[in-house]
């Protein structure tokens, strides 16, 4: 049985609804934002997505395609009906304020060149940006994942199922994302006596991180069963031979998933979550964490400490003596 994912037809980019000038310019600032500022490609693909929904918009809004003179002389009456329509289509706070910070952004390389202003965005209150915590796996749960022991039954060729529990065990064993563990070539495979590995992270930022004994067995375990010559090539690569699609991973977890019993929140990044949850659990300090994740700012890393809060809390409520007295006296206060 192959692993490929389904096919899609490759399309061509649709061009910016708007003026030639401004489409051109569009075009101009994502070029800009792939190039200068090095962004990912998830990001510019949801940047490119969410400029287009707003010239969309503002053709429909204002009966014709947005021109130099239009941006000129926006309204907070035009960014706040911009906002109420994405609300519509359930559009949440997240990817709501995404999509402001991608209007923000174009609007800004716009006015640069003389074709737009942006004073209009301070008479605009973002949405709150939602508080939600990683979903953090348990250490039992985590290890299930990352065991190729757990898909003994799938009719999956050996060295696929090892190539996958090689490439989750980077995400838990040392907290990659799952584009970093699979951009790794094999040239440069953490194996043997190699005990580290350089990670191209977002904004083009390299990092070394440490990889621990198992996850290098896996991965040893993994090149020994692959049927292909990985030399000079990607470390990971696909039931034909090219580089292996994060999809891939995606749906290996998801079958797991299926059989564990797990939520639908344990998915591959989930053990990037995990990876940074236990650790802090185990008495890691949050700067040292930040520095394994990649983080830009210790703020980002420092969300994981009231992860790890909760959980310890859960952890009280549930099964310390006082804790379980007061839940079943409905009469007791705090």
């Amino acid at each position: 049985m192959t692993d490929s994912p389904p096919a899609k037809a490759a399309r061509k980019p649709a061009a910016f609804p708007a003026a030639p000038e401004i489409a051109q310019a569009a075009q101009a600032w994502l070029d800009y934002l792939a190039g200068e500022k090095r962004a990912s490609r998830h990001t510019l693909d949801a940047y490119a997505r969410d400029a287009r929904f707003f010239l969309d918009f503002l053709a429909e809004h204002r009966g014709a395609p947005a021109s130099a003179a239009m941006l000129g002389a926006l309204a907070p009456a035009d960014l706040r009906a911009f906002m109420a329509r994405r609300r519509g289509q359930g559009v949440e706070n997240r990817s709501l304020l995404r999509a402001l910070a991608a209007v923000r952004s174009l609007m800004r390389f716009l006015e640069k060149q003389g074709l737009a202003k942006t004073d209009v965005f301070a008479a605009i209150r973002a949405p709150k940006r939602p508080h939600s915590l990683p979903k953090a796996l348990t250490v039992a749960d985590a290890r299930e994942l990352v065991d190729p022991a757990t898909r003994a039954g799938e009719a999956r060729e050996p060295w696929i199922i090892a190539r996958d529990a090689a490439a989750l065990a980077l995400l838990y064993g040392a907290g990659l994302r799952i584009s970093e563990a699979l951009s790794i070539d094999r040239d440069a495979a953490p194996i043997g006596r190699i005990d580290r590995v350089a990670i191209n992270g977002k904004g083009g930022k390299t990092r070394v991180a440490p990889i621990i004994e198992p996850v290098r067995r896996a991965i040893e375990e993994y090149i020994r069963l692959c049927p292909y010559d990985l030399s000079g090539g990607p470390l990971f690569v696909g039931a034909r031979g090219g580089r292996l699609s994060p999809r891939i991973l995606q749906l290996a977890v998801e079958r797991m998933r299926g059989a564990l019993g797990l939520p639908e929140s344990a998915t591959p990044h989930a053990l990037r979550h995990s990876f940074a949850t236990h650790l802090l659990g185990r008495g890691g300090d949050l700067r040292s964490i930040q520095e394994l994740l990649g983080h830009a700012s210790l703020s980002t890393t420092q969300i994981y400490a009231a992860v790890d809060k909760q959980r310890l809390l859960d952890a009280y409520r549930s099964a310390h003596p006082r804790a379980v007295e007061r839940n079943r006296d409905p009469s007791t206060s705090n």
